[in-house]
């Protein structure tokens, strides 16, 4: 799924009107009739509803969805219009007019602090105020309203985007003022600005209904951003041939674990081989070896000459695609070994954890990164790599100037993993929980995005299905033992089902 600029989409509507053809005001009918549809599922009839509108057409909505939800037999719907300005978009006033002659919601006109309503705890808001067309920060009465809204502790719902928050850049700064909505009903497409964990207090929980927007103006019209969906992954996930061997789906050496850290090698390479490489090599140092082996009888073992700390490596020749880091630690020794890599790499690399800190570290090895290697760091690693950011948009920033200054995939973990590529492209992901964050869910991510790396899979689609993969078997596993229970071994378990699941093409939301 395509995500856009609010330029862009303010064109997207334009042309559905000028081509589809259909007047704007029976867009904006279609978009509030969605809307009405959803509140209908989560609004009892019974309950009391305050809509707040805006001079513009996100007011437009809210007038349309007031009188929908009245026709619908909802009792006790207020709507409150919010005069800060002589200009009303047209289809407002047309929308306005429409409710009035209903004759079944009251209006009423906030103009000064004192026209403020008092907000019972239990009262359900629909913040209809601002839409994604909004510039610049809400201040005077505009911000003063929003703050009493949110002052009120009831459930908001908000529609298109939370008044005060901004569709493309970093949204919100400290001290203005936003909705903080429990959930936010978006149209076609999520906003940018939804993906960043700074942003997470004003959307809640958001939600995409369509409204038929003109498909060839999307298909056509070109953006960075994408939301990566099930039907990404099932264009490009390739089924085994009946006649397969071992020998088609790669050789992949891991390189993990040290004294105390057992534990990491041993779910990545259970990871590995669960996402189905052909054959797996794990190289550990010795004392490590004797509790891997037992663990892990799928794979062969290469036993480091340190008995506590990968040293050295003749070659990688012999390898379909290398991934180096959990648990390797960053001894002087590593270092040397993982620089010596570097520089005489022959196949692609999957880089986590240590590899990483040892990176940032010494940012001069950077240089020598195989161009498409595939780096997965958590928000904490990448701003040891790339500098600290003060904000998830500036960080997904970073992250993209990252990628194409170094010719790298940078998959960047997260609520919305982000995973960008060497042109500046960046997915956001749409599976993953909570409860997948936990001790080695990291490992388990670099195992499987190695074993799709070795069978054969581009370097950005490995790096787009193991985002996708890693966070279904997470959901899965939630959906049967709960967030709080979730552990890294769990993810493993269940990539059984995902793969299933992506192969039968079942449905995902």
């Amino acid at each position: 799924m395509k995500v856009f600029e609010a330029s862009q989409i303010r064109e997207i509507d334009e042309y559905t009107i000028l081509h589809e053809p259909v007047s704007s005001i029976d867009l904006m009918e279609r978009a509030a009739t969605g809307c009405a549809d959803w509140l209908s599922s989560y609004v009892k009839t019974g309950d009391h509803l305050k809509v707040f509108a805006g001079p513009g057409n996100n007011g437009g909505d809210g007038w349309a969805i007031a009188r929908i939800l009245a026709a619908r037999g909802y009792r006790h719907i207020g709507i409150y219009l919010l005069q800060i300005s002589k200009i009303i978009s047209a289809d407002s006033v047309v929308n306005r007019r429409r409710l009035e002659q209903q004759k079944k919601v009251p209006v009423f006109e906030i103009s000064r602090e004192s026209d403020f309503p008092v907000i019972d705890n239990n009262d359900i808001i629909i913040d209809a105020l601002f839409g994604s067309g909004l510039s610049r920060p809400l201040e005077g009465l505009s911000g003063a309203l929003v703050n009493h809204i949110n002052a009120s502790g009831c459930n908001i719902v908000a529609i298109d985007i939370p008044s005060g928050l901004r569709t493309d850049d970093q949204g919100a700064k400290s001290g203005n003022a936003v909705i903080k909505a429990s959930h936010t009903i978006t149209f076609e497409f999520p906003k940018r600005s939804f993906f960043f964990a700074e942003n997470a207090i004003f959307t809640g929980r958001w939600h995409i209904i369509s409204i038929n927007l003109h498909p060839a103006i999307i298909s056509e019209m070109a953006t960075s951003f994408q939301y990566l969906l099930m039907e990404n992954i099932q264009k490009v996930f390739r089924q085994r041939a009946k006649f397969s061997h071992k020998g088609l789906y790669g050789h992949a050496l891991l390189i993990a674990g040290s004294y105390g850290m057992a534990g990491a090698a041993i779910l990545a390479a259970r990871a590995a081989l669960r996402a189905g490489v052909g054959l797996l090599t794990t190289h550990v140092p010795g004392s490590v070896y004797p509790i891997i082996q037992g663990a892990v009888p799928e794979s062969i073992f290469d036993i480091d000459k340190d008995k506590n700390f990968f040293s050295a490596l003749e070659n990688t020749k012999h390898f379909s695609a290398v991934g180096i880091g959990p648990g390797i630690g960053t001894m002087d020794v590593s270092l040397n070994a993982f620089e010596s890599m570097l520089k005489n790499a022959d196949c692609p690399f999957v880089i986590d954890a240590d590899a990483l800190n040892m990176l940032s570290q010494n940012p001069e090895l950077l240089r020598y990164l195989p161009v498409h290697s595939i780096l997965t760091p958590h928000p904490g690693e990448f701003d040891r790599l790339a500098g600290k950011s003060d904000s998830g948009y500036l960080r997904n920033q970073k992250q993209i100037e990252f990628s194409k200054k170094y010719k790298v995939i940078v998959l960047l973990k997260g609520a919305y993993t982000s995973i960008t590529m060497p042109d500046g492209t960046c997915f956001y992901n749409s599976t993953g929980n909570p409860g997948m964050s936990t001790a080695g869910s990291g490992d388990v991510l670099i195992g499987i995005i190695l074993s799709l790396l070795a069978q054969g899979y581009p370097h950005s689609d490995a790096a787009l299905l193991g985002a996708f993969i890693h966070g279904l078997a997470g959901d899965l596993a939630a959906s049967e033992i709960g967030q709080q229970a979730l552990i890294a071994t769990d993810i493993i378990d269940y990539l059984g089902k995902t793969f299933l699941k992506i192969e039968n093409h079942e449905h995902y939301a």
